[in-house]
């Protein structure tokens, strides 16, 4: 399992063996922990991905982390990634690598927390609400109960309505999207980077089964359909419409909205 002690450890060992590298944080936590971004390249077009935004998701974390390595590892050794120059990636482009946006959340979830410690306890006060999802393992929220990836200003109020109605009107383990858009330190954290940079496209890392989600209501970037297409063809995963319970107020959402520009939500395998 990954949590936020093995993204620390990951990363130092990137520090001490890619000295080409840049990591930095963007913010942090409720709890304080660094939502930590790699960068690599020193090109012009930026590329950014981003996963470990639900708790539950912590695998797509791991993607990211091993993702980053792969790629170190190919331009030491001058050698391809993905049928892709790794020296040419780094000389043309900069990709920014966010692997664990919701730290304290897949802490919770891998059981980093003591059932004894205030955090454990206040989490699982808030889950009490809502018997039909395990704890702590079904927990996607951060720390305080409110689903990130609802806390965008795309349709926020639409969103919230939406999950409202659904049950989650209060913190909860999951959909709630918090009392305004933007209302978490994480979340916050994320609008905040991406408008500092000059992002062509998005990429967000899930774990809900093995499709790409491409759209944002009836917002068309340029080359959006085209890119995922290619994406398709290369991971073997389908091309969806999002789900309308889930359309409203994400990362992704609002990028694509905000920037008019590609991203995509790309769901992995859970294993």
């Amino acid at each position: 399992m990954v949590d936020y002690l093995y993204l620390k450890d990951s990363l130092h060992t990137f520090r001490q063996n890619y000295n080409f590298l840049k990591i930095f944080s963007i913010g942090k936590s409720i709890l304080n922990n660094e939502i930590y971004c790699i960068k690599f390249g020193i090109g012009k077009k930026e590329v950014l991905y981003t996963a470990g935004i639900h708790a539950t998701e912590w695998i797509t974390s791991l993607l990211l982390i091993k993702f980053a390595q792969n790629l170190c590892n190919a331009f030491v050794s001058n050698s391809q990634i993905y049928g892709y120059d790794a020296k040419y990636l780094y000389e043309n482009c900069s990709l920014y690598i966010i692997p664990m946006i919701n730290p304290d959340g897949i802490n919770l979830v891998n059981n980093f927390y003591s059932p004894t410690s205030e955090v454990y306890i206040s989490a699982n006060n808030i889950a009490k609400n809502y018997p039909d999802i395990p704890f702590p393992s079904g927990w996607k929220a951060n720390i305080n109960g409110v689903d990130l990836n609802s806390q965008f200003p795309a349709n926020w109020e639409l969103g919230k309505k939406i999950k409202s109605n659904l049950g989650y009107n209060k913190p909860a383990p999951r959909d709630f999207a918090g009392d305004s858009p933007l209302s978490e330190p994480e979340s916050q954290a994320m609008y905040n980077f991406a408008l500092l940079k000059n992002f062509s496209l998005c990429l967000c890392f899930h774990s809900q089964g093995e499709v790409i989600y491409w759209k944002y209501t009836d917002f068309l970037p340029p080359n959006s359909l085209e890119l995922a297409k290619e994406f398709a063809h290369v991971s073997g995963y389908e091309l969806e419409d999002t789900p309308y319970n889930s359309s409203f107020g994400g990362f992704r959402d609002w990028f694509i909205k905000n920037f008019n520009k590609p991203g995509f939500t790309i769901e992995v395998r859970k294993r």
